[in-house]
């Protein structure tokens, strides 16, 4: 029964930590200004925008002429700093 008892425990212990490193929603003012950012450098629609390992991830951003592209941008300024072609 031990290394039954052990192999569970490592499993959860596995799962919990990877929860903690989850992608994070961005708070709702950051949202907007995420979202104004892509409109304005020309991108028509997106997935979703979140925060991950500090810095801002979207996916599946498509720009205006159809092209998709996933992107990191810096959390401060907001800058595209990898643009990433489907």
């Amino acid at each position: 029964m031990r290394p039954i008892t052990l192999t569970l425990a490592v499993a959860l212990a596995t799962a919990a930590s990877g929860a903690a490193l989850a992608d994070e929603k961005l708070p709702p003012d950051q949202q907007t200004k995420v979202e104004a950012m892509l409109k304005q450098e020309g991108f028509t629609k997106w997935k979703e925008i979140e925060l991950d390992d500090g810095m801002i991830e979207v996916d599946d951003a498509i720009d205006a002429s159809g092209k998709q592209f996933d992107l990191k941008l810096d959390p401060k300024t907001l800058a595209i700093v990898k643009r990433e072609a489907e």
